[in-house]
């Protein structure tokens, strides 16, 4: 079984490799890094300027590229589920296949600037740039497997993929902002904390400040944050509900997958 695994990753990597979308996204990041490092200032400005960019691009692209692959693979999935192959193996397969390939464009896009530019300057807040971003992409491929695994229908699926980045990215923080204010009385830090781990975006957020010169810009969730679990254990803590993030959609989409009708 893990031989097959491995057969299948073996083949959507290469096949993920020649297409221009995945080109385009690791030119993008470093274009983008290279230009803030040559007009935003040092390190630590170039963390928190991207920061910014990374939260918005890789889980919309993470949505909307791997729906795209799913759903234009679906003779794909039919031969090989005619095949004495197990659905597990396959969407298993698929998904590392996919989600290995967006991380190593990322890591590569974003790196290489800051290894000619940065000099290990700021080695932990890129380190967490780093791995925030690679964690994002395994949540949302897992979250974008998921909803193609739920939905049949194509436009359905990328209606409910924008609407969970316009939620994740844009609408979340909001909705915390009315909450702390309509409810400003209250003690609302462990709610916080609740709501903080919600959102797999928010969560990146803190990670990389927490790690930066910049901790006074994590804003009210942030602070409860650190607050609470402090700096090393809020790493930590941050880092496992991150994970648990792309393991739950991961689940559920294989769960998805083995009931559905090809």
């Amino acid at each position: 079984m893990m031989n097959t695994t491995m057969k299948i990753i073996k083949y959507e990597l290469f096949d993920v490799l020649r297409n221009k979308w995945l080109i385009g996204y690791a030119l993008f990041f470093l274009l983008a890094t290279d230009t803030l490092f040559r007009f935003g200032g040092g390190g630590a400005k170039v963390v928190l300027s991207f920061m910014n960019i990374m939260l918005f691009v890789i889980p919309l692209v993470c949505l909307i590229f791997s729906l795209m692959y799913i759903y234009n693979a679906r003779e794909f999935i039919e031969l090989l589920l005619s095949q004495p192959i197990r659905r597990s193996t396959l969407f298993r397969g698929m998904y590392f296949g996919l989600s290995a390939p967006l991380a190593l464009g990322y890591l590569f896009g974003v790196g290489v600037p800051f290894l000619l530019h940065d000099n290990g300057a700021h080695l932990a807040s890129l380190i967490m740039l780093l791995l925030s971003g690679v964690l994002l992409t395994f949540v949302f491929t897992a979250l974008a497997f998921q909803i193609a695994a739920w939905q049949v229908d194509r436009a359905k699926g990328f209606g409910a993929a924008l609407l969970a980045w316009l939620v994740f990215a844009v609408l979340y923080d909001g909705a915390i902002l009315i909450i702390s204010f309509t409810f400003a009385d209250y003690p609302l830090e462990k709610p916080m904390l609740v709501l903080t781990m919600l959102n797999p975006i928010d969560l990146a957020r803190i990670l990389i400040l927490l790690k930066s010169d910049f901790a006074a810009l994590m804003g009210y969730t942030g602070a409860v944050f650190q607050h609470f679990f402090g700096s090393e254990l809020g790493v930590v803590l941050a880092l496992t509900v991150l994970a648990g993030w792309a393991i739950a959609p991961f689940w559920l989409g294989a769960r998805f997958f083995r009931k559905r009708d090809f």
